[in-house]
C-alpha cells in the first residue's frame, strides 16, 4: 500500500519539524517527508490540509480488561477506542485476572491482541507473583514472552525487602520497573485526597504522604541499586519536587501523569460524580498546578491516559463504594491539547509528551516521523470540537468525569503500520 498525506502540517517533536509538508509511506514504512521518492505512485492519497500529522500517540496505561474482566470491556472495543484516539502503541498493566505474572499469558494476550486491528500492544509484567507483593516473578521468561518492564500495578510491595530484591535483580539484567508510589497502610479505605473537601463530604482520605512516603522508599532504594525506574502518576506536588531533586542527583527516573490529574481537582468532587472516583485520588488545586508546570517544565516526562473501563453498575452507587477509574484513551489527545493551550506550551511539544517521549519510557519503535521508521501516525484537526457522550465514545467503559463536555481537538485517521486503521467518518 502506497499512502502519500498531502499537505499537513508535520510535526516530529524527535527531528524537531513543524512545518507544512507531505508524507510518503510504501509498504509499511515512512520513505519520505517533503518530496516524492521516484516513481511514487500512490494508491491512497489522504488531503491533510488544515491538519496536523504527527506520530502516533504512545500510552503508557492502557487497561485492555483481558483476561478476566470481559464484562467491563473487551479487547477489541479498546483497541478500537485507542484507534479512534490516535494511539498506534500502548502499554498494558498486569492487573487482569489472572495477572500478567506466567509467560503463557502474556504470550496469548499479545497474540489475540496481535489478530485484531488497533494499536501495537506492549504487556507490562506482574513484579510478584499474583501480584501479592512476596514472590518475585520470572522476570526474565516474561520479558522474553514480550514484557516490556514490571510493576506491582497500583502500589509498591509492601515489604521494602521485596522490592530492595526486585531492584537488584532488575539493574542486573537491564529491566525497568514502573512503579506507582502509594503506601498502602497509609492509603487504607481512603477515597479521596484527605483535604478540606474530603473532610466536608464525609469521604476517607488518602493523605499526600501515602505517595511520598512510598516514594522516598523507591528513591532510596534506587539509590542503593541504579535500577532504572520509571514513576507512574505522580499526583501530588510534594512527589514532583521529590522525583525533581532525584533526576538532579543523575538518578535513572522517568515519570507521568494521568491527563484527568492536569485539569481536576479535590474541588470537582463537591458533585459526588462516582466517575471522579480515581487511583490516585485527585488532589488540591496547588498539586494541580504544580503537575501543569511540571509537565511546561520537563519534570514530568509523558502523558498518559491511565485508561480504566469499568461498567456503569460499579459507578451508579455512592462515591465511596464505587469502583475507581476513568476511561481515557480517546480523550488524551484533546485534553493534552487543552493543556498546551492553556498554558501557553507550543504544540510540538505538546506532541512529544504523547509521542516519542513515551516511546523512549517503553523503549520501543515510534513516537516519530523519521524517514524508513514505521509509518504509525496520527492525522488530527486540532480546531475541531465534539462532545464527549456515550455514542462517540468507541470504549466500552463511558466512565469518564468528562463525559458530556466539549473537546476540542479530534483524530481524523490513524495509522497503524501503514495501514489506515481509523478513519473519521463525518
Amino acid at each position: 500500500m502506497k499512502i502519500h498525506i498531502r499537505n499537513g502540517r508535520v510535526i516530529d517533536p524527535m527531528n524537531a519539524r513543524d512545518e507544512i509538508a507531505d508524507v510518503f509511506v510504501v509498504a509499511g514504512k515512512i520513505v519520505a517527508v517533503g518530496e516524492a521518492p521516484p516513481d511514487f505512485h500512490a494508491n491512497r492519497v489522504i488531503d491533510a490540509s488544515g491538519l496536523v500529522v504527527c506520530p502516533g500517540l504512545v500510552d503508557l496505561s492502557v487497561r485492555l480488561r483481558e483476561p478476566g474482566f470481559e464484562y467491563r470491556a473487551t479487547l477489541e472495543s479498546e483497541m478500537l477506542a485507542a484507534a479512534a484516539g490516535g494511539i498506534t502503541s500502548l502499554a498494558c498493566p498486569p492487573d487482569t485476572d489472572p495477572p500478567l505474572d506466567e509467560p503463557g499469558l502474556v504470550e496469548m494476550l499479545k497474540f489475540r491482541a496481535k489478530n485484531l486491528p488497533g494499536p501495537r500492544v506492549y504487556p507490562i509484567g506482574a513484579l510478584t507473583q499474583k501480584l501479592e507483593g512476596k514472590l518475585l516473578t520470572e522476570m526474565a521468561e516474561l520479558t522474553e514472552a514480550g514484557c516490556r518492564a514490571f510493576t506491582q500495578a497500583d502500589a509498591v510491595p509492601t515489604d521494602p525487602q521485596v522490592l530492595l530484591r526486585a531492584m537488584q535483580y532488575a539493574a542486573t539484567f537491564g529491566f525497568s520497573l514502573w512503579l506507582r508510589p502509594q503506601d498502602l497502610s497509609l492509603a487504607r479505605d481512603g477515597v479521596a485526597h484527605d483535604g478540606a473537601v474530603a473532610s466536608r463530604l464525609g469521604l476517607p482520605g488518602i493523605p499526600a504522604l501515602a505517595e511520598t512516603v512510598a516514594l522516598a522508599t523507591i528513591l532510596l532504594l534506587t539509590r542503593e541499586t541504579g535500577a532504572r525506574i520509571h514513576i507512574a502518576r505522580l499526583s501530588t506536588r510534594e512527589g514532583i519536587a521529590m522525583v525533581r531533586a532525584a533526576k538532579a542527583q543523575g538518578l535513572s527516573i522517568t515519570c507521568d501523569v494521568a491527563s484527568t490529574h492536569v485539569h481536576l481537582s479535590e474541588n470537582d468532587l463537591v458533585s459526588f460524580d462516582s466517575h471522579l472516583h480515581l487511583v490516585p485520588p485527585l488532589r488540591g488545586l496547588r498539586d494541580r498546578d504544580a503537575i501543569r508546570e511540571a509537565l511546561r517544565d520537563g519534570s514530568i516526562d509523558a502523558l498518559c491516559s491511565d485508561h480504566t473501563p469499568v461498567d456503569e453498575e460499579v459507578k451508579q452507587v455512592p462515591f465511596g463504594e464505587s469502583a475507581p477509574g476513568a476511561s481515557g484513551v480517546e480523550l488524551l489527545l484533546p485534553l493534552t491539547l487543552k493543556w498546551a493551550r492553556e498554558m501557553g506550551v507550543p504544540l510540538i511539544k505538546a506532541i512529544d509528551l504523547i509521542s516519542w517521549k513515551p516511546a523512549q519510557i517503553l523503549g520501543v519503535p515510534g513516537g516519530n516521523l523519521s524517514v524508513g521508521s514505521c509509518a504509525d501516525i496520527c492525522i488530527f484537526d486540532e480546531t475541531a470540537e465534539w462532545i464527549a457522550t456515550s455514542k462517540t465514545l468507541a470504549s466500552q467503559g463511558d466512565n469518564t468525569p468528562f463525559l458530556n463536555h466539549s473537546m476540542q481537538g479530534q483524530v481524523r485517521y490513524t495509522l497503524i503500520d501503514g495501514h489506515i486503521d481509523f478513519e473519521f467518518a463525518h
